[in-house]
């Protein structure tokens, strides 16, 4: 019998050994923490089709961002839900509006110890649930919408949040946004592009987290799931703009997204593993199917692996916390 001379199970003989071979490695630094924020909640509101995630009031969301500094977490995405919504969203520049108060409220109690990000969209503010405005045949004006985006990012930058995520995939939203930011004086205040994000069956919980009175869809303005080279399109765009960094939302059914931005973007690469994502593991794990700590930990760092610098997930708190125990 000839017996073969390379043995590339030498390399997995132990824990030990496993450990020191890793390619990809996690670490709290490279999690964000998407948080949502509720207007006129006395206490948190859990999201029943994601167990464990809440609408915060303003002492949870406080004690989350705390806790999120003690892990050594990268950074915490805040998302606000008003009480009051309209046509063109005006709660979200209103300065006493539930999510720049918000972000307000963050910055006080952390400081620069962690990175406050906040989501610059309006689909949150509006009656009808669309990313934008909309015109008398219910198509989303961009460029009105872009508008009100300038406007919006000026106001959570005067609020205190050290980077904007625009989420609502209008085009030139990026240039707008830097423009307006520049313009106010907010120079440092950085910008994270949600460069590819695709109209995805994914979201559905997230759409119960933030109360969206959503009907359609948004698939005249976020990506198609078949298109690949448009992504990259999109990314160089959002790159010539000013972005300092590039997103790929969703991230686990994009995995190929996720590597080819990796390959070709000069900035860092973050991925956002989404609701759905999120409450399909939960499931599952509910049912006794799979290992609920082992599938988490595999989910993100198959992202990391695919090349993303850093994840937006919902266990972003629970996973620093069980690598902290691992050290």
């Amino acid at each position: 019998m000839t017996y073969p001379s390379q043995r590339p199970r030498r390399l997995r003989t132990t824990p030990a050994m496993r450990r020191l071979t890793a390619e990809t490695r996690l670490a709290p630094a490279e999690l964000i923490l998407p948080a949502f924020i509720r207007e006129g909640l006395a206490g948190p509101n859990p999201i029943s089709s994601m167990p464990g995630v809440v609408q915060h009031t303003t002492d949870t969301l406080k004690r989350a961002a705390a806790e999120a500094v003690e892990l050594g977490l990268g950074g915490i995405m805040l998302f606000g839900i008003p009480e009051t919504r309209d046509a063109e969203g005006s709660a979200s520049l209103d300065p006493e509006g539930v999510l720049n108060k918000a972000i307000r409220d963050v910055r006080a109690e952390v400081g620069d110890d962690l990175v406050i990000m906040s989501d610059v969209c309006l689909d949150e503010f509006t009656d009808h649930g669309h990313c934008g405005v909309v015109d008398g045949d219910g198509y989303v004006d961009n460029d009105r919408t872009v508008d009100i985006y300038a406007r919006m990012a000026v106001a959570q930058a005067d609020a205190g949040a050290h980077m904007l995520g625009p989420s609502g995939m209008m085009d030139g939203q990026i240039a707008a946004i830097r423009s307006a930011l520049d313009q106010a004086g907010h120079t440092n205040t950085s910008v994270i592009a949600y460069a590819a994000k695709y109209a995805s069956a994914f979201y559905g919980p997230f759409r119960e987290a933030v109360d969206s009175q959503l009907k359609g869809d948004r698939r005249t303005y976020q990506m198609d799931a078949g298109n690949r080279t448009e992504a990259l399109r999109e990314v160089e765009l959002d790159l010539a703009e000013g972005a300092d960094i590039v997103m790929v939302k969703p991230a686990m059914s994009y995995l190929d997204i996720v590597a080819d931005v990796a390959a070709m973007s000069p900035v860092p690469v973050a991925a956002y593993q989404i609701s759905g994502e999120y409450a399909m593991i939960e499931a599952a794990a509910a049912n006794g199917w799979i290992d609920r700590r082992a599938a988490i930990t595999e989910s993100v760092l198959g992202i990391r692996r695919a090349g993303a610098n850093m994840v937006l997930t919902y266990w972003a708190a629970e996973l620093a916390g069980w690598l902290k125990e691992s050290r």
